[in-house]
């Protein structure tokens, strides 16, 4: 098996404080909106919570497809745009690809809004 994890940077890694506490500087806003967008989507909302309340946190393709009701292409496109911004982790499994939530990408946005996290 191959693990594939693409990191968001943390807050802590980021120059400035939490949105709500202090200014962010230009370059941290750019890389947050980017991850902001990514999840401002029902679909990709609905993925992370189907994949992270899945038997053992963790799908496929294919059982994320059936779910959802869409095409694998479409829950591919959308898997892909999520593990791109850091918000899942992948593993592949000979031709199997299976999908779990990346703890430190949501943990960066729970940190954005409340510097208590």
């Amino acid at each position: 098996m191959q693990e594939v994890v693409r990191p968001l940077p943390l807050l802590g890694d980021l120059c400035c404080s939490p949105v709500l506490q202090a200014p962010l500087e230009a370059g941290d806003a750019q890389v947050l909106a980017g991850a902001l967008k990514v999840l401002a989507d029902p679909a990709r909302l609905r993925l992370l919570s189907l994949i992270r309340s899945a038997e053992g946190g963790r799908a496929t393709t294919g059982v994320l497809a059936e779910e959802l009701g869409l095409t694998q292409p479409t829950i591919t496109h959308h898997l892909g745009a999520l593990f791109d911004a850091g918000f899942l982790e992948r593993v592949r499994d000979g031709r199997q690809t299976w999908y779990s939530v990346n703890t430190d990408g949501v943990q960066t946005i729970r940190q954005l809004l409340d510097p208590a996290q």
